[in-house]
């Protein structure tokens, strides 16, 4: 997007999607949610961009680029997994059915790669050999594919806690899923993964790893929630720099969000102190970065709403039919 034009918009920012006229609502991190009486969740993706289990900022356009990137891929592998998405009724919004989330989420990596504290890298560079069921050989270089992606399962920490790591046979002694369920799981996110990759890469993509959450709907069926593939969810490499840049031991090319993440990290200590305000230029480079990431990744032109009218006020207006029924 021309920088000017983000300019104009960067005033647009969705940092609060209260809608006091649909019921039942519950905010999250970046979206917030509406159950309707007849089984149909309303999910409105803001703006606000968390990191260090807190809101850091509010960036325009991420909440349209997440709603957005996710309807794509939704399309794309509606032959392999059925997904809670019904409708999308403005370009923030998604209308889904409702579902009872599975206690497990399923990452699936292809590299040797991540940051967290139950990412393979992270596991591998303590020492660790056997993780998640698996055995690595030693010798693995970081961010180095592996010969074939696994599936790194956590458990699914409603209450705020944290993500443990899971094997499969620990899934299944703990009840988490049946044996069924794991084996329907796992054939679902090794084909969208296996889908995901491919399209990434006729794009110039590599999709490193990635993230899914299932759920059942009212009949037992596994059902793919939340979102897919976005850039929030997955981790993407510029794949025309890749073998250069691992042979020089730096890291891959990346749709990277970190600056922001950096910057507040390196002017205070994020889990307890405030957080400072975060320069408007870093919050304007935060969505071109989102933007990219959603033509790259799409091949579509992003489109922007008008920039003399409020998101919120335009959401409601969307979704102002709903009202009357609740």
């Amino acid at each position: 997007m021309d920088p000017a034009i983000l300019r104009a918009h960067a005033h647009q920012i969705l940092r609060d999607a209260t809608i006091p006229e649909l019921p039942k609502h519950y905010s999250g991190k970046v979206r917030d949610n509406y159950d309707l009486p007849d089984g149909r969740r309303v999910i409105i993706a803001t703006d606000r961009l968390s990191a260090f289990d807190r809101i850091l900022c509010a960036v325009p356009f991420k909440g349209q680029v997440l709603t957005q990137t996710a309807r794509f891929w939704f399309e794309a592998t509606r032959d392999i997994c059925p997904s809670h998405a019904l409708e999308y009724p403005d370009p923030n919004v998604v209308i889904g059915q409702r579902l009872d989330i599975l206690p497990v989420e399923v990452v699936v990596r292809g590299y040797l790669a991540g940051t967290t504290g139950t990412s393979l890298l992270t596991l591998y560079k303590a020492g660790r050999r056997e993780m998640y069921g698996l055995t690595l050989p030693d010798g693995l270089r970081d961010n180095q594919r592996l010969p074939s992606p696994v599936i790194t399962p956590t458990s699914k920490a409603f209450d705020g806690g944290h993500d443990e790591p899971l094997s499969p046979q620990q899934i299944l002694d703990q009840g988490l899923l049946t044996e069924a369920q794991w084996a329907q799981l796992s054939e679902y996110a090794l084909a969208l993964f296996a889908r995901g990759q491919a399209m990434a890469a006729a794009r110039g993509l590599i999709l490193a790893d990635t993230k899914y959450e299932f759920g059942t709907d009212p009949d037992g069926r596994i059902v793919l929630a939340d979102e897919i593939h976005t850039p929030d969810s997955s981790r993407y490499w510029l794949a025309d720099s890749y073998e250069k840049r691992i042979a020089a031991g730096e890291k891959p090319e990346s749709f990277d969000k970190d600056f922001v993440r950096n910057w507040v990290a390196a002017r205070c200590d994020p889990y307890k102190d405030p957080i400072p305000e975060i320069p408007e230029e870093l919050i304007l480079e935060t969505a071109a970065v989102y933007i990219r990431a959603f033509e790259t990744i799409t091949g579509a032109r992003f489109e922007p709403g008008a920039a003399d009218q409020p998101v919120l006020e335009r959401v409601r207006g969307n979704l102002a039919p709903l009202f009357s029924t609740n």
